[in-house]
């Protein structure tokens, strides 16, 4: 096919089909905006026709005309990307890239969703397994890392307080596991791991189970441990809370000192 990078025939049906299809894209585009940086550099010369970045759904990225059928098969990446390059900084025009990479894919996960039919809850569960993964602008300008050394800093999960007396769930690093491309059963692999070691703790607010991809703070004086969301609590507040005391605790003792 001449042009439009993204058309090949693939046709993922449920929400599971669409997410890998999602993951699958994202990886090859990371790829592209990272380890594969200078040979995407150097296909996006300004002196070609206006180009687009494709993210395949075999993790492999192409720059390439865009397609030339109306409306198209799916729906396009930015057009002319190429023109931008030697107009600005090479870290700003990648982070460019990379936003509106982010937003072809949601269009594309959306559009499987729209045209299988997804209803409300399908489609706010494919969103929330979308917005569980950090998004490539924040993988190429390395908010994402930033993030979980913010994390880390603050603590590690052991169900119970650590020697440290740190407080906070450490998630996940999905920066080290994309940088990675590691094997999708080997990703599941880790996950399953972490959910059976703290399987067993649960949020003192909604008495939830531990997962893996939640923020979680401990209390200091009942050492309970809570999902960040349950107590309006994120991890960048957390980093300047010398001592968390969780509601109940709170209530406790204000009346205390009544």
């Amino acid at each position: 096919m001449e042009g439009g990078g993204g058309g090949e025939e693939y046709n993922p049906r449920s929400v599971e089909d669409v997410f890998r299809d999602f993951k699958a894209r994202r990886a090859a585009l990371i790829k592209a905006l990272t380890s594969d940086v200078e040979e995407f550099y150097q296909q996006c010369d300004p002196e070609k026709e206006n180009l687009c970045l494709y993210g395949l759904p075999n993790e492999q990225w192409e720059v390439n005309l865009p397609a030339e059928e109306v409306p198209p098969e799916l729906p396009e990446p930015a057009l002319g990307i190429n023109f931008a390059r030697d107009g600005m900084q090479e870290k700003d025009w990648l982070s460019l890239v990379a936003v509106h990479s982010d937003s072809w894919l949601l269009s594309v996960a959306f559009y499987f969703g729209a045209r299988f039919g997804f209803d409300k809850s399908h489609r706010k569960r494919l969103f929330n397994m979308i917005n569980d993964l950090p998004t490539i602008y924040e993988v190429v300008t390395g908010a994402a890392k930033k993030q979980h050394r913010e994390k880390s800093s603050i603590s590690s999960h052991s169900g119970k307080k650590s020697k440290s007396n740190s407080k906070v769930q450490r998630a996940p690093d999905y920066q080290e596991t994309l940088t990675k491309l590691q094997p999708k059963d080997e990703e599941e692999g880790l996950d399953e791991q972490d959910e059976e070691e703290h399987g067993d703790t649960l949020c003192g607010a909604c008495g939830e189970n531990y997962a893996a991809d939640e923020f979680w703070i401990c209390c200091d004086l009942c050492e309970k441990w809570f999902h960040g969301k349950c107590v309006k609590i994120t991890p960048a507040r957390a980093e300047h809370i010398k001592q968390y005391k969780c509601p109940a605790c709170s209530n406790k003792r204000a009346r205390v000192d009544i």
